[in-house]
């Protein structure tokens, strides 16, 4: 089956050591080489307090950029007496502005994340703190926010790698609950946070409200949008055989079925639609699209992966 997922479709499975869902999210040595990444912003956003990230906007930072003509308002703190002591003109000394970029990860815990091995939300959890460790220590402004069936109160601006043990401590101590609304958050999202910035969705997108109208929120922040859609290597390739009795995870719809061959081939189809629709309405919109699964080795999909992408170099 084809599912659009360009090169991560053949990736080689790699057995876990030990008990997926334990241990580390991150390991010291897969630290050091993301380190060596940054987050990147397709677009030049303006922060509320001075970062670290030199703009192409002129402002008042201590990086020279050039000199333009004095104008009658012009700050006068800001004139280049040695230029006007040779010239006998004014100039003003413009600087390279410094920005702050806002990060923000919304992770879907939801119940049907509570699914794979590792479980999706596991794997959600690692990208999460990836990200928010590639930000830290860029020193952009990280923010980690969870939902289900609403947005959580979450982890927000915070700054430096020495913050990142509050990020690990936090997202160690998600457990999944509730049915997902995933457009409930992005509208609260959107209500609640005002600035611009990278915004990484993470989720499965098994929502039965769809995700067009929550997707429509996000895009009126004029943010840069970045889904992760993760589902399990089980939900991709299902192994089942016999008469079974399905129940939602979320809302307890349950459904008695006898797999054949007929019914896994439109259950393959089915699910093709679904992840080429989510793709192809993203893409048409600006936001980059991003499939994985949980058997997808965790360090290609950031080392590699995304920096594709254009979300790290």
């Amino acid at each position: 089956m084809s599912l659009e997922t360009s090169n991560i479709r053949e990736a080689p499975h790699r057995a876990p050591a030990g008990d997926p869902n334990s241990g580390p999210l991150l390991d010291p040595v897969f630290l050091h080489k993301l380190e060596q990444l940054e987050l990147v912003s397709r677009k030049i956003f303006v922060g509320r307090m001075k970062g670290e990230r030199k703009s192409r906007r002129r402002g008042s930072s201590v990086e020279f950029a050039e000199h333009r003509n004095y104008t009658t308002g012009d700050d006068i703190r800001h004139i280049d007496w040695n230029v006007y002591g040779r010239l006998d003109k004014l100039f003003l000394k413009l600087f390279l502005e410094e920005e702050d970029l806002h990060v923000y990860t919304v992770l879907d815990t939801s119940l049907s994340m509570d699914f794979g091995t590792p479980t999706k939300l596991r794997y959600g959890k690692q990208v999460a703190a990836a990200l928010a460790f590639i930000g830290l220590v860029n020193h952009d402004r990280v923010l980690v926010d969870t939902f289900s069936a609403r947005l959580e109160q979450g982890l927000h601006g915070i700054r430096g790698r020495s913050q990142m043990w509050r990020v690990v401590q936090y997202l160690e101590k998600l457990q999944p609950t509730g049915a997902s609304d995933l457009t409930a958050a992005c509208r609260e999202f959107a209500i609640r946070h005002a600035g611009k910035g990278v915004v990484v969705v993470i989720s499965d997108f098994l929502d039965k409200r769809g995700y067009q109208e929550a997707l429509r929120y996000l895009l009126a922040r004029n943010m840069d949008i970045y889904v992760v859609h993760v589902l399990s290597q089980e939900e991709v390739n299902p192994e089942l055989v016999g008469d079974l009795r399905l129940v939602d995870a979320e809302d307890g719809d349950s459904a008695e079925i006898t797999i054949s061959a007929p019914l896994l081939k439109w259950y393959k189809d089915t699910l093709n639609a679904f992840v080429g629709g989510l793709k192809e309405w993203c893409t048409s919109r600006g936001i980059t699209y991003i499939f994985t699964t949980n058997q997808y080795p965790f360090d290609k999909l950031i080392l590699n992966y995304l920096r594709e992408r254009g979300l790290v170099k």
